[in-house]
């Protein structure tokens, strides 16, 4: 080889680097922003990334995925959502706090939510079949899950009358499920008794309150607070032997009782094939939102087991899970 050659064929050797570079960073980039700790959210990551492959879309070949946690410190949210935007995103997927963060640095950016109310009410989308701006996604809002919770209370604990609601008041959707849940006791003539408790260090008064006010079980109303905190509210319904079921599987696979819930990992599935339509060039504006439909009975028999309750035949035939 002749020296110029060589010298020639080692220059563009150097620019392999920079041309990998710039094909990195011409990938769309796709904001994964939401208001609660990482760890416990994991495999709705894995579901997100599912869905991006559903629609032809490879994190690190194709599409690349910016994530962001609040760590449930809202008001970090502002920051993480500009930080998103100087990445370039194409479009952000959050949670219903990270959504008005995601707006505010954005407001014309399309934006994917996966929230618990009512999308319509608080003004993110026109209507659910034709959202009309540059926000679409997935609400569990009428699902009604609250009255099902009740309802699996009461044959798994028929003898108690008197139940309470665990509330996180810094979570605004929750007060929808709590009339939910009160409407549900109402019918099956059980009394609700609702517990607030907006950070770790008022749980312990709150099990004192809900074992003074007569209450033989617990139904604990989501939020992503409780949630990132649910071993403790594990251990002290353990301590308390109080029956207590909840929104996510992530606790009983924890050791909790039972749970009965909409799917998370498929509405993220989901949401991550609202993201890569969004890529592949459709508006917010002409997807509907969606209600996920697949739901998720799951019981520990161990843990009832050593509450010691008989979980009815029924109710185990009737799980997607039975954890013995």
């Amino acid at each position: 080889m002749r020296r110029r050659e060589f010298i020639a064929g080692l220059g563009s050797a150097a620019a392999w680097p920079m041309v990998a570079r710039g094909q990195q960073t011409a990938m769309p980039v796709v904001g994964f922003l939401r208001s609660t700790p990482a760890e416990p959210f994991a495999h709705i990551v894995v579901a997100f990334r599912q869905g991006l492959n559903e629609m032809g879309f490879a994190e690190g070949q194709n599409v690349a995925i910016e994530q962001r946690w609040a760590d449930n410190q809202l008001d970090r949210l502002p920051s993480l959502a500009d930080d998103l935007v100087r990445h370039q995103a194409k479009v952000i997927v959050g949670n219903g706090p990270a959504v008005e963060a995601a707006r505010s640095a954005a407001p014309t950016l399309p934006i994917v939510f996966v929230i618990g109310g009512d999308p319509v009410a608080s003004g993110l989308v026109a209507s659910f079949n034709r959202p009309g701006g540059n926000l679409t996604g997935l609400t569990f809002f009428g699902n009604r899950l609250g009255e099902k919770r009740l309802e699996i209370l009461r044959d798994l604990v028929p003898g108690v009358k008197v139940i309470a609601a665990l509330i996180d008041p810094n979570f605004p959707e929750a007060v929808v499920e709590l009339r939910n849940v009160e409407e549900a006791g109402r019918t099956i003539g059980r009394k609700i008794v609702p517990v607030n408790a907006g950070n770790e260090s008022e749980f312990d008064t709150v099990f004192t309150t809900i074992v003074q006010a007569g209450a033989g079980a617990l139904v604990v109303i989501g939020s992503p607070f409780f949630t990132s905190k649910r071993g403790m509210l594990i251990a002290l319904s353990m301590r308390h032997a109080i029956p207590a079921i909840y929104d996510l599987r992530d606790y009983v696979i924890d050791g909790g009782l039972i749970s009965y819930s909409t799917s998370f990992t498929d509405a993220y599935r989901q949401a991550g094939n609202y993201a890569g339509r969004i890529l592949k060039g459709q508006k917010p504006s002409d997807l509907p939102v969606s209600q996920p439909t697949k739901y998720e009975l799951t019981i520990n028999l161990k843990t009832a087991k050593a509450l010691g309750l008989n979980v009815p035949q029924l109710l185990q035939a009737g799980a997607d899970e039975v954890i013995e």
